[in-house]
């Protein structure tokens, strides 16, 4: 076979696997589709994933059911404020040789050394403790001791947080969610959904989760997302949507002037592509459309635009923003690279 065909023969291979595992997760988690896509989008672009929802919505047990049906070593942290840095990323201690009576300090792993870390309500510990997690989430790796300490592969984080108008929050500083490939919405259940979720629950009637993907799977369609085509309208789209949502410049529609206080930034146009292209090989297509552009601008772009004082005084968020975003940036237009 020739490489494309091998190409075709994997994207088919990862839709097949994709179908089968949201039924597994089926047994489990009535709905939310939609999360289960995204989370796997950040998987197979090689990032991580922020879900945000009130308390109740089963991100915990999304997340839980997931490291189960992708057959990954899995850690849980519980997220307070008294929690200290070394209890994510581990800690040296003075150990004895009990031969020669020689002191010397070894590595104590963390819960961060995992396949898949949930980080549950990260936004109930202080900065601090918040901070601890970047060096993993964006090198792969712990400093500790003078030493260097590789994570797993594959290695993600999937946090999760409460939404920031509950008391005992902290805000995740910008830093700290731009390491976040997506920020994915949790909503509540549709009402058919949310009697299915109470008939299983109080009869019992919920299923038992088998392993559908392995961690060498997951590498191999991380691999083979860099090698998904992307056309120039394609990339040209995703440009055109980051550039337009910065204030002030030659680029901005006026609404972004009038209600953005800033915007994305050039990982907002790689987050675009990235994703899009997973979402293609998920769907079983070997190449990105503009249409997956559109499925991830939200979750991409969400914690990438701020909106200002002038636009909260009149309930236009983030969300509204990228709507109109969508709505004034033609998806259709051929883009061309500007000149250097």
């Amino acid at each position: 076979m020739t490489d494309n065909q091998d190409d075709l023969a994997a994207v088919k291979h990862c839709n097949e696997s994709y179908n089968a595992l949201r039924d597994e997760l089926s047994k489990v988690i009535v709905g939310q589709g939609d999360v289960v896509e995204q989370v796997l989008v950040a998987m197979f672009a090689r990032g991580h994933a922020l879900l945000e929802g009130v308390p109740g919505l089963a991100k915990t047990l999304l997340v839980s059911s997931l490291a189960k049906s992708l057959h990954l070593s899995f850690k849980r942290i519980q997220f307070t404020p008294d929690l200290m840095p070394s209890d994510v990323t581990g800690t040296e201690v003075i150990q004895e040789d009990p031969e020669t009576r020689a002191r010397a300090y070894r590595f104590l792993p963390g819960p961060i050394f995992a396949n898949l870390l949930l980080a549950d309500e990260i936004n109930r510990t202080p900065p601090k403790t918040q901070a601890a997690m970047l060096e993993a989430m964006q090198e792969r790796t712990v400093s500790a001791g003078g030493k260097v300490h590789e994570l797993p592969a594959p290695f993600f984080v999937l946090a999760t947080q409460n939404p920031l108008e509950q008391e005992g929050t902290y805000p995740l500083p910008e830093a700290q969610l731009d390491r976040f490939l997506l920020h994915i919405r949790v909503d509540y259940p549709s009402g058919a959904e949310e009697w299915e979720i109470a008939r299983r629950v109080t009869t019992g009637e919920m299923g038992e989760i088998e392993s559908r993907m392995s961690g060498e799977d997951i590498l191999r369609f991380q691999q083979l997302v860099t090698r998904v085509p992307v056309s120039d309208q394609v990339l040209g789209y995703a440009w055109a949507l980051v550039r337009a949502s910065r204030p002030n410049t030659d680029e901005a529609p006026d609404f972004v002037n009038q209600w953005v206080n800033w915007g994305a930034g050039p990982r907002g146009v790689l987050t675009l592509v990235t994703c899009a292209k997973a979402r293609a090989i998920l769907h079983g297509r070997h190449h990105a459309t503009t249409g997956d552009i559109q499925a991830v601008a939200k979750p991409a772009l969400r914690h990438r635009i701020a909106a200002n004082y002038a636009a909260q005084a009149n309930n236009i968020g983030s969300e509204e923003l990228i709507d109109m975003l969508l709505e004034a940036i033609p998806a259709d237009k051929t883009y061309e690279k500007p000149a250097a």
